[in-house]
């Protein structure tokens, strides 16, 4: 594995998260924390390819390091050739050859995947070194999945396969911005908590919430949601315990679809560790072919929120095995 300086950039709905390190310091479990320089900017505000290349350029300065190779997790249904064809919650890269634009900016080759392709990718390397049969699920803006079956990344016919944001959980329930209708990541993203906690305001279950938000339902979001959790607020918490009663409707389903010995959370949402983990966990147990059929573990990836960039760091290191 090479010990040349790559760059990894999770592109998101709400934030480009970059780093840099090489495969050996992200992959060293030793180290929690792995010894990565970061950096992230808002996904809004300037064109995609300005906001990778601002992450990239920060990343060169406090290194003092060229990287020799970048690599790129895109949300959405991400091409072979690597192009967004559908990004619900980054529309902006759709369409975009942003490999093309990085490759003739800093002149290295440029590994393009989807996001949670790139989450799974780290989960295996560094959260799950051995284990044949993982599913990644990054819980953000939307929800991405990865899945690892018999040691191998599974692709699909089209290059889309780990789209579980995209299962239809709620048949006839809010509209999706993929245009469907009871999508998982209706219900179970960082957008999904914004729309359950303004449910939650329209039915009068959530006055505090709205009171914190001044009074304005438009204010009411995902991040509210979770500030107002961490300051001990019941009505808060009583969200995250509906956020978690949808998340697990999901990975009930990818259990029995895929039969995973584990599955590694990642995304902006994992930062709320155990206030989300446990909840997920207890509704997991209430679901038979959960709970009796199966022994299957659930934790929060070891590298958290960083888990599609570091992936995507890693994803830009096999260019140069190759």
């Amino acid at each position: 594995m090479t010990s040349e300086l790559v760059i990894g950039i999770d592109v998101g709905g709400t934030k480009v998260l970059g780093v840099a390190t090489t495969p050996s310091e992200a992959t060293d479990t030793r180290n929690d924390s792995s010894d990565t320089a970061t950096h992230e900017v808002p996904t809004v505000g300037r064109p995609m390819a300005d906001s990778i290349a601002a992450v990239v350029d920060h990343l060169i300065d406090v290194t003092g390091r060229q990287p020799a190779a970048i690599g790129l997790g895109l949300a959405g249904y991400i091409s072979n050739d690597g192009i967004a064809l559908i990004a619900p919650n980054v529309p902006s890269i759709v369409g975009v050859d942003l490999g093309a634009v990085l490759r003739q900016r800093y002149g290295v080759p440029i590994a393009i995947d989807n996001d949670a392709n790139c989450a799974a990718r780290a989960a295996a390397a560094i959260d799950a070194p051995g284990v044949a049969h993982l599913v990644a699920i990054t819980l953000g803006t939307g929800i991405g999945g990865g899945l690892i079956v018999d040691g191998k990344l599974v692709r699909g016919a089209h290059g889309f396969a780990g789209e579980p944001g995209h299962m239809i959980v709620d048949v006839g329930g809010p509209v999706c911005p993929c245009g469907q209708r009871g999508c998982w990541e209706v219900l179970a993203s960082g957008n999904g908590l914004g729309r359950l906690a303004r449910r939650a305001v329209d039915d009068g279950r959530a006055d505090a919430v709205l009171a914190a938000a001044g009074g304005d339902i438009g204010k009411v979001d995902g991040p509210l949601v979770s500030q107002l959790l961490a300051d001990g607020q019941p009505q808060a918490a009583a969200l995250f315990d509906e956020l978690a009663t949808w998340v697990a409707v999901g990975l009930v389903n990818l259990a029995n679809l895929l039969d995973p010995e584990l599955i590694v959370l990642g995304g902006g949402l994992v930062r709320e560790g155990d206030e989300l983990l446990d909840r997920i966990r207890r509704e997991l147990a209430t679901y038979p072919t959960w709970a009796k059929a199966r022994d299957i573990e659930v934790r929060v990836s070891r590298v958290g929120h960083r888990s599609g960039a570091l992936g995507a760091a890693l994803a830009a290191a096999e260019l140069l095995d190759n």
